[in-house]
């Protein structure tokens, strides 16, 4: 094979993929801070307008600087086509707009974010769209809960906040099997870490806020898979609602991209570190980690991920859930290094509550059956000294 021939490695499109220079022979992106484009003639903006010929015709859904981030998250994830959009909660809207219909029923994970819980029951129920929430590691389950009326099966992997994995290959086999969709949000793993169209999943998610930019500066979502699908089914949702990603946060997005594979690299192993130290702290009930050998699910994790992720959980006892609450509060409140703050995948080490905060809105009901206790302490591991970040949670454990 000859040297043009050759696929680029992952860090090298993580860098380039997707940049179409301009005649001006720019070296970095361009920003292309424009609302519309002008046409050569009225008979080219109506092809324009119709599909009859390619090209840019209005920002809500065509923008350079957006397709280049597009283009270059597709390149990583192996997918065929991306759609960006405002946000992560925009992209998981605008997938099962595009997938379900009034009718339809849908299957997700309980192991999920609790604003993708809140959606799926307050804004598609209220559309007719009905959904079964099951255990993520229980593939039986899954299977039980598909109807007729089944057409999407939804999870994360590893799920927020415990890291929880479900076997990719075999829910893309029981969805196929029946008819219907896998739609897989990747944001904890990212490409660098997990593909999950690798496995047969048909659509893969992000919310490009947490690692994807990686420094907490832009709000951005993406949906990917295959070209027909992302043209015919999730496009015209942007295209029509407008969940459209401004072309400035794409343009930082794609400088996030441009380190992706060093930073997840880093944190998953500064994660792995701390989690292991986690372990061997008698205060802790439990810790929640992909990386650690005594996770129930090794094996499963070692076959679809290369790395184990970022985000550590751990859960402190309680004789009563006030009690474990204020126990985690008190924690929370003794760190002085990491930030409290509810987002993740940025290089600044963050901690927060999911009880309280990620899931504070769904019913306490909801929280006990997804093992979200008050107890629970999520951390996500950014780039500092892990001995620093162990002498925080130290010094706030000690007390």
């Amino acid at each position: 094979m000859s040297e043009s021939d050759s696929t680029p490695g992952f860090e090298t499109l993580a860098v380039r993929a997707g940049q179409h220079r301009t005649a001006e022979q720019e070296h970095a992106e361009p920003i292309f801070l424009t609302s519309s484009y002008v046409f050569e003639s009225a008979a080219a903006a109506a092809a324009r307008f119709s599909g009859d010929q390619p090209g840019n015709i209005y920002s809500r859904f065509t923008n350079p600087t957006v397709r280049t981030f597009e283009e270059r998250l597709a390149a990583l994830e192996g997918g065929e086509r991306c759609v960006a959009t405002s946000s992560g909660m925009s992209a998981i809207y605008a997938t099962c707009a595009g997938l379900l219909s009034a009718g339809d029923h849908l299957v997700s994970s309980r192991s999920i974010f609790g604003s993708t819980t809140l959606l799926l029951n307050n804004y598609l129920g209220k559309f007719g769209v009905e959904t079964t929430f099951v255990a993520q590691h229980d593939l039986d389950a899954w299977a039980q809960a598909i109807r007729p009326q089944t057409r999407l099966l939804f999870l994360e992997t590893p799920s927020n906040p415990l890291t929880e994995i479900a076997d990719i290959g075999a829910l893309a086999a029981l969805a196929h099997a029946n008819a219907c969709l896998l739609v897989v949000d990747n944001c904890f793993c990212t490409p660098v870490a997990q593909r999950p169209l690798d496995f047969g999943v048909d659509a893969v998610i992000h919310s490009a806020t947490k690692y994807l930019d990686g420094q907490g500066r832009v709000l951005g979502g993406a949906v990917l898979g295959s070209r027909r699908l992302i043209r015919e089914q999730v496009l015209p949702v942007l295209r029509t609602t407008g969940p459209s990603l401004s072309p400035f946060n794409a343009w930082v997005l794609l400088k996030g991209l441009e380190t992706l594979p060093v930073r997840m690299r880093a944190q998953c192993a500064a994660a792995q570190e701390l989690a292991r130290w986690l372990a061997q702290q008698p205060s802790l009930a439990r810790v929640y980690f992909p990386g650690l050998d005594s996770h129930p699910q090794a094996t499963l994790i070692a076959s679809q991920q290369s790395l184990p992720g970022a985000v550590v959980s751990f859960e402190l006892a309680g004789d009563t859930p006030a009690e474990a609450r204020a126990r985690a509060w008190r924690v929370i409140d003794r760190v002085s290094l990491m930030s409290i703050t509810a987002n993740l995948g940025d290089t600044r080490t963050t901690i927060t509550h999911p009880a309280t905060t990620t899931h504070g809105r769904i019913s306490a009901e909801a929280r006990e059956r997804a093992g979200i206790r008050e107890g629970l302490i999520r951390v996500a591991v950014g780039l500092e000294s892990v001995a620093d970040l162990q002498r925080d949670l130290a010094h706030a454990l000690a007390r």
